[in-house]
């Protein structure tokens, strides 16, 4: 798969997955090769211009990716990733902001929830879910099933105006703590 060209390993988590973005830059051929989760995306040989930028799509909502390469002195070079025209920590950032994730084994099976808090839109490992929400008497309810078992996650006010609305997720009732992906 890569060669000795490989010089920045990145792990990006978006609703429908974590991705795995490898880069190899060939300094002396002028090579630039892209993977996300081991699959070749881009490919370019023989460039002879070495820094620049290569833009690629991650996940299945097509988020715009961009490897930004720099000179920062003689043959030495930095690799930066942006996400949707973000630095890769401001990504980060702003995800922590605006989604919250549980990671939970049902049945003897992994299962990656995220709940994108801006559209209420739920994924369950890469798939975006059937919900159905409704308010009740402390915020809002959105359920929708993993396997055979009834999920819920509840959405209520914490009571302090800095933390805003709390997201718990419950699987047949139980709480599950969130994740920090």
């Amino acid at each position: 798969m890569l060669s000795g060209d490989l010089v920045a390993v990145w792990e990006v988590a978006l609703s429908d997955g974590v991705y795995r973005i490898e880069f190899a830059h060939g300094t002396t051929t002028g090579k630039r090769v892209i993977y996300v989760n081991g699959q070749e995306v881009v490919r370019k040989d023989w460039m002879f211009k070495l820094v620049g930028k290569e833009t690629f799509t991650v996940g299945s909502s097509d988020t715009k990716a961009t490897i930004v390469i720099e000179a920062i002195s003689g043959f030495a070079y930095e690799y930066t990733l942006q996400i949707a025209g973000k630095s890769l920590q401001k990504f980060i950032d702003n995800r922590a902001q605006t989604t919250k994730t549980w990671l939970l084994k049902v049945d003897g099976q992994d299962y990656r929830v995220v709940l994108e808090k801006d559209t209420m839109d739920v994924w369950c490992n890469g798939q975006k879910m059937d919900t159905m929400g409704e308010f009740v008497d402390d915020g809002t309810e959105t359920n929708f099933t993993v396997g055979e078992h009834d999920c819920c996650i509840k959405a209520t006010s914490s009571g302090k105006k800095k933390n805003g609305i709390v997201h718990y997720l419950l699987l047949d009732g139980e709480q599950i703590p969130a994740s920090t992906h």
